[in-house]
């Protein structure tokens, strides 16, 4: 059998560390003694439970599938000892895999706006006709060319997906209303929750289901896809996140219930195609149900960050671009200046406004005095007047940011102010975010109509305000361009993953995503993340393999790849002159409509020349013209620009990398190729990587374009990196790092050579009731395995040799596998090892070491080693003083 990341984690941040660093660590989750357990093929599950009867041991989920066969368990970690009981159960002739099952957390995708903020509720928007049209509201649709494949009746009829998230509100009206045969959410599971539908509590679930499949309503709302049928997984409860082995059996239920997609916005540090989810995706993929699954929301975290399950083979794994629009649901008011007939404007009410207080209000408009004089951050004059009988206009300037908008509310509120409007001084849609249980009304209207009224008021003209109660306002949704339309969104994650694998691979719009939401929390809402691009690219695939006939993974990954459109870098509010990484695009924005309809077939999606270490000096990749004319195919190299993975003192850039636009040359067989009708030809490419600070490790990417003689325009994205993935330590050697004391829950760096004195512990999961020495560090790159060992200031104890150290042994929860980039590792030192001895009193080092990638673990060299400073131990017991 073979282990996979097997070890336990203790998630206590030991010291600070560089702002690069600390910004984006995070922790691996693991649930302690729950493992999974992968039995080979010939074995069933309840078979293998009987053979392990040992105290402490129950079952958490049966995974008797197709694709994977075995069981997730529970270890009783107050009175088992944890890697004894699992290295005997791993060690049996019929257990093929064992991993730690993980907490993987809710998506963090951003909710901008529900149409529940305030009193909105399931009557109020179904009695209104939101958005006064019959059209739908969909700016993503024409940005991916989905409205053209409407616009020829394709809508993914026939073609079921899974929905692996929180639960759908099938009771929504544009999702149905309805659950089971003859529904549009027809089929599914709960694997969270003693309920048996998998109703949506959270709501994440419920907007991809209406990006997906929506049917038409008043709000405007259509999914990309609205003839497909959808299947329900519930995985997250309603609190908390899910847990991996729950994951893995929905990915394998959706499966065999026929699904013909499965899409999953979820995702936890990875970068390992060996992890459990990746696996059991990657099998789906390869009986040929493609696998949609985003790419994550950790792009501040730079290169090399790749999410699981995004790293799993043949997955399509899916970036953000910005939505071309950013859709806001603003009331109706109205208003007249001087003796004027009334205008109407529209305005957005505060968050939890107190309904009984709040009637029709039409009172006269009242404007701070430095609403125009450029300080807006000061306190109101003395003499301003009773504010009581008058709806005051705020400027909420961003320069007040830092002291807080609440301060001039709250000052407007000593003068009597009872109703409110604030404007923000940088353009675009309006959002509440100020609570005060002291205002009777409050609201926002948009920069421009503030700017007027405020130079109206000025010039001593009167306004009248008539604000409704929202509870009975007409409401109407309405948007603003987005100033960043089209470009990937900076929050969404990078590859490659740790050895080079390509786990970005195209992108779709996912922020201000207009969608359903659960009846309870307002019915629509637009959130932010690559969890709503996710969706979007499964109901493309629908779409598209409608017109094509087919969902063969591969290929409509393929045809997707190649006819997206990359898009410029951009971060910091502007857009530079190269193209972006194709480890943050992929292969660039999806065009759904040239992906239905071209006639060119890659065999490939994307390409990896891998390190210079392992440079692939060839790679081949087939053409086939499936159109009826011959077609001759120029080939040429767009280069994207290269990030740099280091910076100047070799830590990992954080968001935006150092970008350089030098580039890999490329040559292929020929630059001209034609291939008949029906033909197909080979491809042949040979890189030479950019001479550049290999040591920075920079990653180099581009396109290689086939444009063809009938105008056809494809691409076809790779990457690779100039440096050395092996010679890239994966620890942090930032000296007077990785020890501390823990003192109840917390933990301070200490200097060197600190005493702790406590007793020996009965068990490995004794609770933590002394102060004990903890060691930790940060892993800088993902690493194949990592481990921690005691070494004794005395030599005559270090008996035992790793990595071309004398060491006394390898501390209790160690070794971890897979373990990924970015991950703060911490341990507490009780004196307990992983043989089940105990140290010796007295002093010690630890040594981390990690295993290179591309190293082998037999090789001393093949380890990146780092050892602490020197602490000493007592144990309080008398016994102790014999041990060793």
């Amino acid at each position: 059998m073979r282990w996979e990341n097997l070890g336990l984690f203790f998630g206590a941040a030991l010291c600070g560390t560089t702002a690069a660093i600390a910004n984006f660590t995070t922790e691996l989750n693991i649930i302690p003694g729950a493992y999974i357990v992968e039995l080979h093929d010939d074995h069933h599950p309840n078979s293998f439970m009987r053979t392990i009867k040992p105290q402490g041991i129950a079952l958490r989920q049966t995974l008797n599938y197709k694709l994977f066969k075995g069981v997730s368990i529970q270890l009783d970690n107050k009175t088992a000892d944890l890697e004894t009981a699992i290295s005997q159960i791993a060690s049996q002739d019929n257990v093929k895999q064992v991993w730690p099952v993980r907490r993987i957390p809710l998506p963090n995708d951003t909710v901008i706006w529900k149409a529940g903020d305030g009193p909105l509720s399931r009557n109020a928007w179904r009695k209104r006709q939101l958005s006064n049209t019959s059209e739908s509201y969909a700016p993503h649709h024409k940005s991916t060319q989905v409205d053209r494949l409407h616009a020829k009746g394709v809508t993914g009829k026939g073609t079921k997906i899974a929905v692996i998230d929180t639960g759908i509100d099938w009771r929504h009206p544009a999702l149905g209303g309805c659950f089971g045969e003859g529904c549009l959410v027809s089929y599914g599971k709960n694997f969270s929750g003693s309920d048996t539908e998998p109703l949506d509590c959270i709501g994440h679930g419920t907007h991809v289901a209406g990006i997906i499949a929506a049917q038409k309503n008043e709000l405007g709302v259509l999914g990309a896809a609205p003839g497909v049928t959808l299947g329900s997984y519930r995985v997250f409860g309603c609190v908390g996140g899910g847990e991996e082995d729950v994951l893995l059996a929905a990915f394998n239920q959706a499966f065999e219930d026929g699904s013909d997609i499965i899409t999953a916005s979820v995702g936890a540090p990875g970068g390992f195609p060996e992890s459990p989810m990746a696996v059991a995706l990657q099998r789906i993929v390869e009986a040929g149900v493609p696998c949609t699954v985003s790419a994550g929301n950790g792009g501040g975290g730079g290169l090399f960050n790749a999410e699981t399950p995004a790293d799993g083979k043949g997955v399509a794994s899916i970036a953000s671009t910005e939505n071309t629009e950013i859709p806001d649901l603003l009331l109706e008011g109205h208003y007249a200046v001087d003796n004027s007939s009334k205008t109407t404007f529209y305005w957005k009410q505060g968050y939890f406004f107190n309904e009984h207080t709040w009637s029709n209000i039409s009172l006269p408009l009242w404007a701070t005095p430095y609403n125009n004089s450029g300080t807006e951050c000061e306190m109101l004059p003395s003499d301003t007047p009773d504010l009581s009988d008058r709806i005051v206009l705020i400027r909420a300037a961003s320069a007040c940011y830092d002291i807080g908008v609440g301060q001039l509310l709250e000052d407007a509120v000593s003068y009597g102010a009872r109703h409110m409007l604030l404007y923000v001084d940088i353009p675009g849609p309006v959002y509440s975010y100020i609570t005060d249980k002291d205002i009777d009304s409050y609201g926002f209207i948009p920069y421009n109509q503030g700017l007027e009224w405020a130079e109206d008021l000025a010039k001593g003209r009167r306004i009248l305000v008539d604000l409704p109660n929202p509870a009975t306002a007409n409401q109407f949704l309405k948007s603003d361009p987005n100033p960043k339309a089209g470009y990937i969104s900076e929050f969404s994650t990078w590859g490659p993953g740790n050895r080079m694998e390509s786990t970005t691979h195209f992108a779709a719009p996912g922020s201000f995503i207009f969608s359903t939401y659960p009846l309870d929390q307002g019915g629509y809402a637009v959130l932010s993340g690559t969890s709503m691009a996710t969706p979007l690219a499964a109901a493309i695939y629908a779409l598209v393999g409608q017109v094509r006939g087919t969902l063969d993974p591969n290929t409509i990954k393929s045809v997707i790849a190649s006819t997206s459109k990359p898009n410029v870098f951009w971060a910091g509010g502007q857009a530079y002159p190269y193209l972006a990484p194709t480890a943050q695009q992929g292969a660039g924005l999806i065009q759904a409509y040239d992906a239905a309809y071209t006639t060119t077939v890659l065999t490939v999606p994307e390409i990896s020349f891998n390190d210079t270490d392992h440079l692939v000096a060839n790679v081949t990749f087939t053409i086939r013209n499936i159109g009826d004319r011959e077609k001759t195919y120029s080939l040429s190299n767009v280069r994207a620009a290269t990030a740099y993975f280091r910076d100047e003192n070799m830590l990992p850039h954080a968001f935006p990398p150092a970008m350089d636009t030098k580039g890999a040359e490329l040559s292929f067989n020929s630059e001209k190729i034609t291939v008949p009708a029906g033909g197909e030809a080979v491809v042949v490419v040979t890189p030479t990587p950019p001479d550049l600070n290999s040591k920075r490790i920079p990653v180099y990417s581009g396109f290689i374009c086939l444009n063809a003689s009938d105008n056809e325009s494809l691409s076809l994205p790779y990457l690779g990196t100039s440096g050395s993935l092996y010679n890239l330590d994966p620890l942090d050697k930032t000296p007077g790092r990785m020890i501390g004391v823990l003192e109840g829950r917390w933990s301070k760096p200490i200097q060197g050579n600190e005493t702790f004195t406590f007793p020996i512990p009965k068990g490995p999961n004794d609770p933590i009731t002394y102060t004990y020495p903890v060691v930790g560090i940060v892993s800088l790159i993902g690493t194949p395995e990592f481990r921690c060992h005691a070494i004794s200031l005395d030599p005559a104890l270090n008996q035992q040799e790793h990595a071309g150290f004398k060491v006394v042994g390898m501390l209790k929860h160690f070794p971890i596998r897979l373990l990924p980039r970015a991950v703060v590792l911490a341990n507490i030192i009780n004196g307990l090892l992983e043989d089940d001895s105990y140290m010796p009193a007295g002093g010690y080092k630890i040594l981390f070491s990690a295993l290179r990638n591309y190293g082998d673990a037999s090789k001393p060299e093949d380890w990146d080693t780092v050892v602490s400073l020197p602490f000493f131990i007592n144990y309080t017991d008398e016994a102790a003083k014999s041990i060793g």
